[in-house]
């Protein structure tokens, strides 16, 4: 996906949820956030978005998120991985490395890890390694996983198989089929829904899929500065997808379930904190009506 514009206008005020969120995934180390990053940590949690994670999705990525989490103890958490993308990155002997960030505090997760077929930025087999590799470490520290997967879906089925029979973790960014989600759903991994849902042209299949997600796997978050919302009225001056428009991915989840946007932001902040082991948002994070 291409880098947005640091420049960013605020988003126009929009309808404040009758309940908290939380960001299970958001890019917040990007360097499209640099200009006004803690404005749009305040626009989230004046949205009602009291808590984010921010990905790794490699080395530099990591160790950003990290610290990005010190400085608002509380409110953001970390993961602590590497994206297909950048398989190369995580050398044997980088590993412990790796390993030594995820042990921090502030992490809550290994990944983003798993695999990528589509534009298969790193060879599959460096993949395939990376991926086992960051499998064990989440074993080893205990911690659950955040997992990509796009046009991999055999490969990435059979090799959490090979790992366990069944995963704390999340299927980040879920955009696939029924058959793909009765597959994670097997496995015990949560879903991931990103603001694919509310794109007419990509994302239509995904609402018929809703029903089928427990509620307690069922977890939302932007992936910014990517997808933001299609169905933003009036529409955003920037393309930039920023945390404080989850409520309309909250909103386009719960049509498609049939349920309350008041329960489904209850649901997901419940199955995100029981997932990530995250504590309550601190006092000045949660809004009061």
């Amino acid at each position: 996906m291409q880098n947005h514009s640091t420049a960013s206008s605020p988003p126009v005020a929009r309808a404040q949820p009758a309940a908290e969120l939380i960001d299970i995934g958001v890019n917040l180390a990007h360097d499209s956030y640099d200009a006004d990053r803690e404005a749009v940590i305040t626009r989230a949690r004046g949205a009602g978005v009291t808590q984010m994670i921010v990905t790794g999705s490699g080395f530099a990525s990591t160790v950003g998120a990290i610290a990005l989490a010190r400085q608002h103890p509380g409110g953001l958490f970390a993961t602590a991985g590497v994206h297909p993308h950048h398989a190369g990155e995580l050398s044997g002997a980088r590993v412990a490395e790796l390993e030594e960030l995820a042990r921090q505090p502030e992490v809550v997760a290994v990944g983003e890890c798993g695999l990528d077929y589509f534009r298969n930025l790193s060879p599959r087999e460096t993949q395939r390694e990376a991926f086992h590799r960051q499998l064990e470490l989440a074993a080893r520290v205990g911690k659950p996983v955040f997992l990509h997967q796009r046009d991999a879906h055999a490969d990435f089925a059979a090799i959490l198989r090979e790992h366990a029979a069944r995963w704390r973790g999340v299927a980040h960014c879920f955009t696939g089929t029924a058959e793909e989600l009765g597959c994670y759903l097997q496995l015990g991994l949560a879903i991931g829904i990103t603001g694919w849902i509310c794109d007419e042209r990509r994302g239509a299949h995904l609402g018929a899929l809703m029903p089928q997600i427990p509620a307690e796997r069922l977890l939302l978050e932007t992936d910014g500065p990517y997808l933001l919302p299609r169905d933003l009225r009036p529409k955003p001056a920037s393309r930039r997808n920023e945390p404080a428009y989850l409520p309309q991915i909250a909103a386009a989840v719960a049509r498609a379930r049939g349920e309350t946007v008041q329960y489904v932001s209850r649901s997901s902040t419940g199955a995100a904190r029981a997932l990530f082991q995250l504590p309550e948002a601190p006092a000045q994070s949660v809004l009061r009506s």
